[in-house]
């Protein structure tokens, strides 16, 4: 069968794309990578947030995938709305890379230990966790494709910028990394490649399922439920880390107020077999805690 797999035409969607072109080609399959240009990457002097959150990553290429222009679209899962549009379903999620989060230093880690410092993030899951941890340091926004970004801390006076570890090692950048960042909770989903197909296209979902990564997918989808239930999106502090060991799942979530100064932590475990709805569970006890409540000022925006 010959596929269409739409992508995004940063460095790091195409890189993606190619991987998951590689995985179909492998099992038999004609692939060719069919470029389009998302809002999102498009427009890049304007917050998430202020656009619409993720979807603007995945608008046009939602649109294609419906006009059946393309036959597959390849996602970070992370950039995925937890609500797909109707006539649109997730067909693979491939293993996942490391989820952590990292910084790149313009100049060295000498920063850490100083009051006044300028970090760079569109994020504001990681805003809130930076500044729960160093309340004193300013943060402003970066927007752009990983290679942007770098270059835009490069070439300004701030001090550091938080990325994707998973970003940087697919693209060969993991010797920018400054430090790894493992108290901070990693966004739902992060480091995970998802596949989607138009509904009804079972052809093409019986070619995906080759490419399907059982613990990779229990884990994502129990960190995606845990900020459905939420009712989160990017512009939401939530974070989530879900992992398998001994087959054990392990369930840790934040949710944070905008400035960090308030956070509730989840944290629950049980037998893999009995996985199914950890993550709502978790955001049902985050809630009782109070969740909400944090969450408001983000919701309003």
């Amino acid at each position: 069968m010959h596929i269409k797999i739409g992508s995004r035409n940063s460095k790091l969607a195409l890189w993606q794309s190619h991987y998951v072109a590689d995985a179909l080609e492998k099992t038999g399959h004609t692939t060719e990578i069919i470029e389009l240009i998302s809002e999102g990457d498009r427009v890049l002097d304007t917050p998430l947030p202020l656009m619409g959150g993720k979807g603007v990553f995945t608008k046009v290429l939602d649109e294609a995938l419906i006009k059946g222009d393309i036959d597959i679209a390849v996602h970070s899962f992370k950039d995925i709305p937890t609500q797909l549009l109707p006539g649109i379903e997730l067909g693979a999620i491939l293993e996942r890379e490391n989820p952590v989060d990292v910084i790149v230093c313009r100049e060295g880690l000498d920063f850490l230990n100083n009051k006044v410092a300028v970090i760079a993030t569109s994020s504001n899951r990681r805003k809130s966790q930076w500044l729960q941890r160093y309340p004193t340091h300013n943060i402003v926004d970066i927007r752009g494709n990983v290679h942007t970004r770098i270059e835009k801390l490069k070439s300004s006076k701030w001090d550091a910028a938080i990325f994707a570890a998973a970003g940087l090692i697919r693209l060969g950048l993991e010797h920018e990394i400054g430090m790894t960042l493992d108290w901070m909770v990693h966004a739902p989903a992060q480091g995970a490649i998802a596949v989607v197909y138009a509904s009804e296209s079972d052809n093409i979902l019986q070619s995906l399922q080759t490419l399907n990564h059982r613990d990779t997918a229990s884990c994502t989808l129990a960190e995606r439920e845990f900020l459905n239930e939420l009712s989160g999106g990017c512009s939401v502090p939530v974070g989530a880390k879900v992992y398998i060991h001994d087959q054990e799942i392990f369930f840790n979530g934040v949710v944070l107020s905008p400035n960090g100064e308030q956070k509730i932590e989840i944290s629950l475990n049980r037998p893999l077999h009995n996985a199914v709805g950890i993550g709502r569970e978790a955001a049902i006890l985050a809630l009782e805690e109070g969740a909400d409540k944090l969450m408001s000022p983000e919701r309003n925006e």
